[in-house]
């Protein structure tokens, strides 16, 4: 198997397929390639096609009326977005954004309602997706009432690192690619809060700043900080 095979195979499209039917599947997905900073699709636009990523890094986004923006997730190689357009085709509820140079693998309603009829594991471990990404709102919710700054941002850093980390001997080092402000967007708070927040953890000896990436040294102090 191809890195690339690998990591389109772990997207909830494909996990319920054996090899024949995936790259079945993936023969009939067009490749999507956008630069850093490109929009890829907007808030409100009509859309009825899904994408995996297989390189990079996208992000998704709203926009309040007084152009106040609130940064979903950041979301990289082997996920999967843009799946609710398929069940019910119709604006976007967010925009997606790259956040790095990225490659992408893109499926239409109309392509895989057939193979959803024919291997109906598919829909199931897609409609967990779905209950997944809910689960994960409804917690985003939950941490804006009743977590702190601090607290979120030490979420915020723990989730990128189980997905984005690497192990390194002094620590989990996570490449984000987020500035300040999308770091902030992310969590529900001003850049300077959460930048009050990151020296603290800082001068604690939790983690080390580097641009956009981060090196957490106490894995387990971070983690209880944000819980």
């Amino acid at each position: 198997m191809t890195p690339e095979q690998d990591v389109f195979r772990k997207a909830p499209l494909f996990t319920a397929l054996d090899d024949a039917a995936a790259d079945s599947l993936r023969a009939s997905m067009e490749p999507v390639k956008i630069s850093k900073g490109n929009v890829l699709f907007a808030e409100g636009d009509e859309g009825d096609h899904l994408y995996v990523i297989v390189e990079g890094k996208l992000k998704l986004g709203t926009s309040s009326g007084d152009g106040r923006e609130n940064l979903l997730s950041i979301l990289g190689p082997g996920e999967m977005f843009g799946e609710l357009s398929l069940f019910d085709p119709g604006p976007r509820t967010s925009t997606a954004t790259a956040v790095t140079d990225a490659k992408l693998l893109s499926l239409g309603h109309k392509e895989l309602i057939p193979w959803l009829a024919e291997n109906p594991a598919v829909a199931l471990h897609l409609l967990g997706r779905l209950a997944q990404r809910l689960r994960r709102t409804n917690e985003a919710v939950g941490d804006l009432v009743f977590s702190d700054v601090p607290g979120r941002v030490a979420k915020a850093l723990i989730d990128l690192g189980e997905r984005f980390g690497k192990e390194q001997p002094e620590g989990l080092y996570v490449h984000h690619d987020l500035t300040q402000e999308e770091l902030a967007q992310l969590v529900g708070a001003s850049r300077e809060t959460v930048n009050k927040a990151l020296a603290d953890f800082a001068s604690r000896g939790w983690l080390k700043l580097d641009g956009r990436a981060v090196l957490i040294t106490d894995f387990e102090r971070l983690s209880k900080r944000g819980k």
